[in-house]
């Protein structure tokens, strides 16, 4: 399979691009390249000019910004099959936060010119951005929410469960990064994940976590 026909996979499987049809897809496509990360390996950071929308073939790719004490806040992580950028491909306006590589990694790029003339062409596509921008910002909201109102295990299940649907059950994260993507303290994570560890919901090693009670976990995020 050709990297442009995998692109239009990754496309067609994103909501924003789900409508689309196989022609309308591979002329996409076909607007694309792809570049090469280095472990940790700058992407872009906040500020640069918003000129282009990623999809990682493969790889992980950090979203982070900084907090006030000089610390950094991961927003999201981005895997295989997802899409990124599209706040600031589409407004031109500068990137809203930082994007790093994870490990090694290779996108594929859409440029910003490219993309627009496009959406001329195809109005279908940006009504379902639209869409897709209304999505990110319930899912905002809903972070909102957990930090305000949700106990950390809840919280804690919630991420778990979202990073294992985009990287399976190996989750390659630190607790101190864990703990600032539920807004809690590395000492109070690692109690969570202890207690977890010793009724066989999860294993803990450096820098990753194990998931090996899936249906248990799910059950706490849901907070049955």
């Amino acid at each position: 399979m050709s990297k442009q026909a995998e692109f239009a996979v990754i496309l067609k499987m994103n909501a924003m691009f789900a409508d689309l049809g196989t022609d309308e897809l591979q002329r996409l496509s076909h607007l694309c390249h792809t570049q090469h990360l280095a472990n940790g390996e700058v992407l872009f950071q906040k500020g640069d000019p918003g000129d282009a929308l990623f999809g990682v073939r493969r790889g992980q790719v950090r979203i982070e910004t900084g907090a006030s004490d000089g610390s950094r806040l991961t927003l999201n992580f981005m895997g295989p099959g997802d899409l990124f950028g599209e706040v600031a491909v589409l407004d031109g306006q500068s990137r809203t936060a930082d994007a790093a590589a994870g490990e090694v990694s290779e996108l594929f790029v859409l440029r910003r010119e490219d993309f627009l003339a496009f959406l001329e062409r195809e109005p279908k596509v940006a009504i379902k951005i639209i869409a897709l921008l209304c999505q990110r910002i319930r899912w905002q909201s809903e972070r909102m929410e957990e930090s305000m109102l949700q106990p950390l295990p809840v919280r804690l299940a919630r991420r778990l469960c979202a990073l294992a649907a985009d990287f399976g059950s190996e989750v390659h994260i630190s607790q101190e990064q864990l703990g600032v993507f539920v807004g809690a303290a590395r000492e109070s994570v690692n109690r969570q994940l202890q207690a977890w560890r010793k009724e066989a919901i999860l294993d803990l090693q450096r820098g990753r976590i194990l998931l090996r009670n899936m249906t248990k976990l799910t059950a706490i995020a849901r907070n049955e």
